[in-house]
């Protein structure tokens, strides 16, 4: 199984592909001056409470205000603004947090017009980037994604990724990073962390806390809409989330992006850095590794099926719906109920593919076809968990 990453550069930006076995998994685009990424950090100001959503509006410069509802404000929210506001005003808060006093929880059940007013400043993160006519989702519970790590601000906690099974390991990195996070910063343990020396988690962590540090920096001079810590760039975003040994081949057609890359992947890496190449054919760079054509197939209404087969894939205002067919499938197998468990297989493998390509949520429902056999909806049901 390989894993590989293409980058094409375009005038407005980038297109990045991640393949499976040259196959497209996820297909993103990246235009130059795009705001409102996830995980983005802004000072927004408060322009309406509304008590009846339990919920504010918040302005971080966007053409709709930003949805902040009062279960994303977090526990912690009353220490943060209590913070946020001693930063702007006082010159000599750091951004060091081991002297701040931490105020009590909220109430889990309680009205959030109780926490924020009208015109008030806050410090808010980018859950959702706006889509259609809605504006941002925003949340109050600030993290800094790292390669192994992610730092949270206002928060004691160390905790680990279910994917982690192993309880020796848990307990070792649980130990690790205890002795050696700063007095109140949480930490969430990424599953990349599995087997890491406490090197190479101290050095996220210092960088992480760099990004803090100059975020707070940010902070003392911002005015209301501005960043105050961005996100990295797409392309070394989904670097730093997926990039693991199963990788062998990124591929960029710019040399500037291909330094950068190249220099990030050192940074997070160093082992991977051979695998970062630079595209110069003559043939596009999309067209050379086949992905212009999956790009122009893969995202009609229908799709077809490995072996035999499509899906119909049907997007309404409510929910997604997915229909399975057997097209001439149906005329390779000895009887129905094998022909439906063949192309129900090799379907569900091709839904979760894309699913995952066409960034699809919510409400999904899979018109599978019918089968008999109780042992078959079993394998079925695997198959598609799986």
């Amino acid at each position: 199984m390989s894993n590989e990453l293409v980058v094409s550069s375009t005038q407005q930006g980038c297109r990045i592909a991640l393949l499976k076995d040259k196959g497209l998994l996820e297909y993103h685009r990246e235009e130059d001056g795009n705001q409102f990424t996830v995980g983005e950090i802004y000072l927004g100001t408060v322009k309406k409470v509304v008590p009846g959503l339990n919920a504010a509006f918040i302005d971080v410069g966007y053409q709709k205000d930003a949805f902040l509802h009062y279960l994303d404000l977090g526990p912690k929210i009353l220490s943060l603004n209590k913070y946020t506001k001693q930063v702007q005003h006082k010159g000599g808060v750091t951004s060091d947090l081991s002297k701040i006093k931490i105020l009590p929880d909220i109430n889990k059940h309680g009205k959030i017009a109780d926490v924020l007013t009208k015109n008030q400043k806050i410090l808010v993160q980018v859950v959702k980037e706006p889509i259609s006519t809605k504006g941002p989702r925003l949340s109050c519970e600030l993290s800094l994604a790292g390669r192994y790590i992610i730092l949270v601000p206002f928060s004691n906690t160390v905790s680990v990724s279910k994917k982690i099974t192993n309880s020796d390991e848990r307990k070792r990195l649980v130990r690790l990073l205890t002795s050696i996070k700063p007095e109140n910063f949480g930490i969430i343990i990424r599953t990349v962390a599995d087997g890491k020396d406490v090197a190479a988690l101290h050095n996220d962590l210092n960088h992480l806390f760099e990004d803090w540090r100059s975020g707070i920096k940010t902070l003392r001079t911002a005015k209301p809409r501005d960043v105050v810590i961005g996100e990295i760039n797409k392309t070394s975003s989904i670097l730093r989330d997926v990039l693991n040994e199963s990788f062998d081949s990124i591929t960029i057609d710019d040399k500037e992006m291909f330094e950068e890359i190249k220099a990030y992947t050192k940074k997070i890496a160093p082992e991977k850095e051979k695998i970062v190449k630079y595209y110069n054919g003559r043939a596009k760079i999309f067209e050379a590794f086949g992905i212009e054509k999956q790009i122009k197939l893969l995202f009609g209404r229908s799709v077809s099926v490995r072996g035999g087969g499509y899906l119909i894939i049907e997007h309404t205002e409510a929910l997604h719906v997915v229909d399975v067919n057997s097209g001439n499938k149906s005329n390779s197998e000895s009887d129905q109920e094998s022909t439906a468990l063949s192309v129900n297989m090799e379907s569900a493998a091709e839904v979760a593919r894309q699913l995952r390509l066409r960034d699809m949520g919510g409400i999904i429902v899979i018109d599978f076809i019918d089968m008999r056999r109780a042992e078959n909806k079993k394998l079925l049901y695997q198959k598609i968990k799986d």
